[in-house]
C-alpha cells in the first residue's frame, strides 16, 4: 500500500551508513537506498562526489574520509543539481566545487523551487536543515568533459547524455576501471524521474555500459563490485526507465488521463519494481514526467512545493 502521508514525510527510519572499500584510494558511501556519495584518494589530494543534503550529513562523511586519508578533500563534485547531493558542499571548506554547465544552469533556473520541494517530500534526508546556508553555487564548470588530476590519478568527468536531468555526468578513474555514475543508476531503488528525460536515458546507459567498469557506485542502492554487478545494475535500470515509458506513452496515445495513465502505469511497474526503496514516492511525479514528454513537453516542468502536494492528491492521495 503507499504510504499513509505525503511523499516520504512518513520514512523516519534511520539507514545504516556503509564506507566500502573498492580498490585503492576509491570508496564508496552508501545507507540502504538513501543518496550515496564516493570519495577518490590521489596521491595529493582527494575528491567527493556528491556532496550530501546538509553540512552537517557532510560532515559525517567527511570525519570517514579521514580515516583513510590525510590528504585534503580538494574537489567535490556535483553530480547533477538535486538538492539532496548538493546542499551540503559548504561543508567542504576550500574545495573547489566542479559541475556541468548544464546543472549550474538548472540551479539558477530552479534550484531555489527543488531545494524547497526535495525538503518538504523527504524531511528526514535533509537532517539539520538549519546547517544549510543557501543554494550551492559551483566555482568550476564544463561543457561536456574535464580531467581533473589528484596527482598522478586521473578523475574524468563526463556528460554522456541526458537521462536522470539534463545536466547529469559521471567520474570514472580509468587507472582502476571504477566509474560513480550519480542517478543516472540506481540499484534495487526506484528512479526518479521528475526532471527525467526517458527517451534519451536509455542511450545514456548504453554509452556507460560501454565503458565496462570493474566497479560502479550508483546513486542509491549498494556499490556494484564485479563486472557483473555493474552489467545489472544498468540494465534493471534501463528496464525501470523502459517499462514507465511504455507504458505511460501508450497511455498518452491512447488518450487516457493522468490518473488513468498512473494506474495501468502501476501494472507495468509493481510485479517487477514494488520493492524498490523509495517506490511509492517517486512513482507519482514519475509518471507525471513521463506524461509530460509523451505529450510533447520536451523540457521538465519545475517542481514547486504547491505542485507536488496537488500530483500527491491527485494521483496517490
Amino acid at each position: 500500500m503507499p504510504l499513509k502521508g505525503f511523499a516520504s514525510t512518513a520514512d523516519l527510519g534511520e539507514k545504516k551508513v556503509s564506507f566500502d572499500a573498492l580498490g585503492p584510494g576509491l570508496y564508496a558511501y552508501t545507507a540502504e537506498g538513501d543518496p550515496n556519495s564516493g570519495v577518490i584518494v590521489g596521491d595529493d589530494s582527494a575528491m567527493v562526489i556528491d556532496a550530501q543534503a546538509t553540512p552537517a550529513m557532510a560532515e559525517e562523511l567527511i570525519a570517514r574520509v579521514a580515516k583513510v586519508t590525510d590528504k585534503p578533500i580538494k574537489y567535490v563534485l556535483l553530480t547533477h543539481y538535486h538538492a539532496v547531493r548538493v546542499l551540503g558542499a559548504s561543508a567542504f571548506k576550500g574545495a573547489e566545487i566542479l559541475a556541468s554547465d548544464t546543472a549550474r544552469a538548472m540551479i539558477v533556473e530552479r534550484g531555489q523551487q527543488d531545494m524547497e520541494s526535495e525538503i518538504g517530500r523527504f524531511p528526514r534526508l535533509f537532517r539539520a536543515v538549519e546547517t544549510i546556508p543557501g543554494l550551492t553555487w559551483p566555482t568550476v564548470t564544463f561543457p561536456d568533459q574535464i580531467s581533473i588530476w589528484l596527482g598522478r590519478r586521473e578523475v574524468r568527468i563526463t556528460h554522456i547524455g541526458r537521462g536522470h536531468t539534463a545536466g547529469d555526468v559521471i567520474a570514472a578513474v580509468p587507472d582502476a576501471g571504477v566509474v560513480f555514475s550519480g542517478d543516472l543508476v540506481e540499484y534495487k531503488s526506484a528512479c526518479y524521474c521528475g526532471d527525467a528525460h526517458f527517451t534519451d536515458w536509455p542511450a545514456t546507459l548504453a554509452r556507460l555500459a560501454e565503458l565496462k567498469a570493474n566497479a560502479l557506485v550508483p546513486g542509491r542502492g549498494a556499490a556494484l563490485t564485479t563486472p557483473q554487478l555493474v552489467a545489472e545494475g544498468i540494465e534493471m535500470t534501463s528496464d525501470f526507465i523502459s517499462t514507465l515509458y511504455s507504458s505511460v506513452s501508450d497511455s498518452v496515445a491512447k488518450g487516457r488521463s493522468l490518473k488513468d495513465a498512473f494506474d495501468f502505469a502501476r501494472l507495468a511497474m509493481d510485479p517487477k519494481f514494488k520493492t524498490f526503496a523509495i517506490y511509492e514516492h517517486c512513482l507519482p511525479f514519475n509518471v507525471a514526467r513521463a506524461y509530460d514528454e509523451a505529450r510533447g513537453i520536451e523540457w521538465p516542468v519545475i517542481w514547486t512545493a504547491q505542485r507536488d502536494r496537488e500530483l500527491w492528491a491527485a494521483l496517490q492521495g
